[in-house]
């Protein structure tokens, strides 16, 4: 890495409700919604409690949670209460952080139903690392695949149902009954053999140690090929909708609440169930060609203490420049929290200016230094 870049802190943790994390703009505050969804009285309310308790930012986050911006210590106890009032505060910091759930926005009620009792089931799961998470994605084809999680329940194509670890090829036969306690037995199989070190820990990285399952836990099933990212449009469920960045102003979510029930998407993205028509309201992303899409950029100074420099109005700016297909990741650390994997052109904010990453991520060694922000261009640097 560049000598100019500065040391980042990894919290090794994600906020929540119960235990927000301070960032350079006030508390960031992040709500959990069941099984990703929203009734619209859920975000109704959660749009009056933005705009009362916090600065009225709301960002969605690749975990399909939404995260409310701005909170003080003071205003915080205020917004629990109304978070309690909507059923979104769960019964303390340990069940909070264990309920790390995704559950496809396509579910059907069958997956709604198991993602439900799997929620359930984790009351019974072992101390695990703040990032260990599950998912649920139990459709003909998988549409979380390249979203993070370490044990997934998945379709197999065939109508069967498997249980998986994040990189391993295949998965256990599990039935639908009996689902939910065996990822719970799969949880506790990760934290006997090894996989949690220094309170974090992956499924992935402990497979890649030769450590994998045997028995009823072997994976022997290939799960359901995986789907393309959906983009913004009418889908059989309803209305899909994108925002720049991931966020949106509390007016925004007061408007779509006011149009149906909602679900949250690990693509920061919300789908408006039952709509027929894409909404006409301002701040929405709606074409899955807008090259907004191709950009992913963190909150940047000064709205994060460990961000060097804005990042969003560069990110804004280059959009049009990032070829169909490929992404732009603008960082304001070395972190690279809005984008953890590779980008086919990564700039990090230093404090000499931007690091150029060509096809990684943020955390590598990078292949131009000290780019000054005036007059960057994309031209000439693929």
């Amino acid at each position: 890495m560049s000598g100019a870049r500065a040391e980042f802190v990894v919290q090794g943790w994600c906020p929540g409700a119960l235990r927000p994390m301070m960032s350079g703009d006030g508390l960031v505050v992040r709500v959990r919604p069941n099984a990703g969804r929203l009734t619209a009285a859920q975000a109704m309310g959660i749009a009056l409690a933005a705009r009362q308790h916090g600065n009225g930012l709301i960002d969605l986050s690749a975990r399909a949670n939404v995260q409310l911006r701005g909170v003080t210590a003071a205003s915080h106890p205020a917004l629990l209460d109304d978070l309690r009032a909507l059923g979104l505060i769960d019964a303390d910091i340990r069940a909070e952080a264990r309920r790390n759930l995704l559950v496809t926005p396509f579910a059907d009620a069958a997956t709604d139903d198991l993602a439900t009792r799997l929620g359930d089931a984790l009351a019974d799961a072992p101390e695990l690392p703040g990032k260990f998470g599950f998912a649920v994605d139990t459709g003909p084809a998988s549409v979380l695949a390249a979203v993070s999680a370490d044990i997934r329940l998945e379709g197999d194509g065939k109508g069967g149902l498997i249980l998986r670890c994040d990189g391993s090829a295949h998965g256990a036969p599990v039935d639908w009954a009996t689902a939910p306690h065996r990822a719970v037995a799969l949880a506790r199989w990760f934290v006997a053999q090894g996989g949690v070190t220094n309170g974090r820990g992956r499924m992935a990285a402990l497979l890649a140690r030769g450590v994998v399952p045997t028995g009823p836990l072997q994976g022997t099933v290939a799960p359901a090929s995986a789907a393309a990212m959906p983009g913004p449009g009418l889908v059989a469920q309803g209305a899909l909708v994108g925002f720049e960045f991931g966020q949106m102003q509390a007016e925004t979510l007061a408007q779509l609440a006011a149009l149906g029930d909602l679900r949250v998407t690990p693509w920061r993205m919300v789908l408006v169930e039952g709509a027929r028509a894409l909404p006409n309201l301002p701040g929405l992303i709606l074409r899955a060609d807008d090259p907004l899409l191709r950009v992913q950029a963190c909150t940047g100074a000064p709205g994060c203490v460990q961000a060097l420099r804005p990042v969003r109005p560069l990110a804004r700016r280059l959009a049009a420049q990032v070829p169909v297909g490929q992404t732009l990741h603008v960082s304001g650390c070395a972190k690279g929290c809005a984008h953890p994997g590779p980008a086919a052109l990564t700039l990090i904010a230093t404090d000499r200016g931007f690091d150029l990453v060509k096809g990684g991520s943020a955390q590598d060694t990078p292949h131009l230094t000290a780019l000054p922000e005036a007059g960057l261009d994309l031209k000439g640097l693929a």
